[in-house]
């Protein structure tokens, strides 16, 4: 028992299923604001099933990336202590969890509603045809936030059963926002990237402080499409409050990345990037209950 149990929480550590928090808040964004005016809508069981979908999606990724990156994790100085590359974790059991991850991704979608289910394969493409896409393209970062922009449309369709303008932009939201911070997070790999002609990055086909300048492009058009969902959709104060916030953390983020300093990447990539998430979803929630 006990040695079944280092195996999942070695699992679990190899897909940081605590970053789920990232993409996890504008999926209940979505969700919440799906229910406005139809509380019926919105039973316990939908969110049930929305998280479990979400865990299902995001671990079933994860796994998948690890097992395609293996080898050049090996060869990458910063990733070889990685579970796979390191022996930690043999590719079978990585198999194995993928394959759980998966089945409880497609379960928790059929669970919820028919749109869901048939549409399950497509969020499958982009969720593991990332992977791939460093291998050819320097646009991997948007197609990283595109993938994991999918959460907040698939809330709204558990709740709705329709598509909608709303989460589609919430999605460009979240497409800009991961997009953006991936590309600081690559800043690590610049000179390993830069060494191996079957790899691309942004910083790699532009530079580091150009591809910089592309992420702060990136965060200041997601918050200009907050501040207008804002306006769109007829949300109240405690929402605009929120997007202070978080335009306060987006600013701090890219306050403490410079191209010749990478010291404080880990900060603004994992600390304040859930906090981003986490304060809107707080701030939306406040403008549910308090205004709506």
């Amino acid at each position: 028992m006990g040695s079944a149990l280092r195996k999942i929480r070695l699992l679990l550590e190899m897909v940081k299923f605590e970053h789920t928090i990232f993409a996890l808040p504008f999926a209940l964004i979505s969700m919440l604001l799906a229910a406005r005016g139809l509380p019926n809508l919105l039973s316990g069981r939908t969110v049930f099933w929305i998280l479990m979908a979400m865990v299902g999606a995001r671990s079933t990724a994860m796994a998948f990336n690890r097992l395609a990156d293996a080898h050049i994790d090996r060869e990458n100085p910063r990733t070889a202590s990685r579970h796979i590359p390191a022996g930690i974790l043999t590719r079978s059991q990585v198999v194995l969890f993928l394959a759980v991850a998966l089945g409880l991704f497609e379960v928790s979608a059929w669970q919820l509603n028919p749109l869901c289910i048939t549409l399950s394969p497509v969020a499958l493409v982009f969720l593991l045809g990332y992977s791939y896409t460093k291998r050819f393209t320097s646009l991997c970062h948007l197609v990283l936030g595109f993938a994991i922009g999918l959460a907040p449309l698939g809330a709204w369709i558990a709740v709705r059963g329709e598509f909608h303008l709303l989460p589609t932009l919430l999605g460009l939201v979240v497409m800009l926002w991961i997009g953006g911070f991936d590309i600081i997070y690559a800043l690590q790999d610049y000179e390993f990237d830069s060494q191996n002609p079957h790899l691309f990055s942004l910083p790699k086909r532009i530079g580091k402080a150009n591809a910089l300048r592309v992420s702060r492009l990136m965060h200041l058009l997601m918050l200009g499409l907050l501040f207008y969902i804002g306006v769109g959709f007829g949300l109240h104060a405690w929402y605009f409050a929120g997007v202070a916030v978080v335009s306060g953390l987006i600013i701090w983020e890219q306050s403490l990345v410079k191209p010749e300093d990478l010291s404080k990447v880990n900060l603004a990539f994992f600390t304040l990037n859930g906090w981003v998430s986490v304060s809107l979803f707080v701030f939306v929630v406040l403008d549910r209950w308090l205004a709506g």
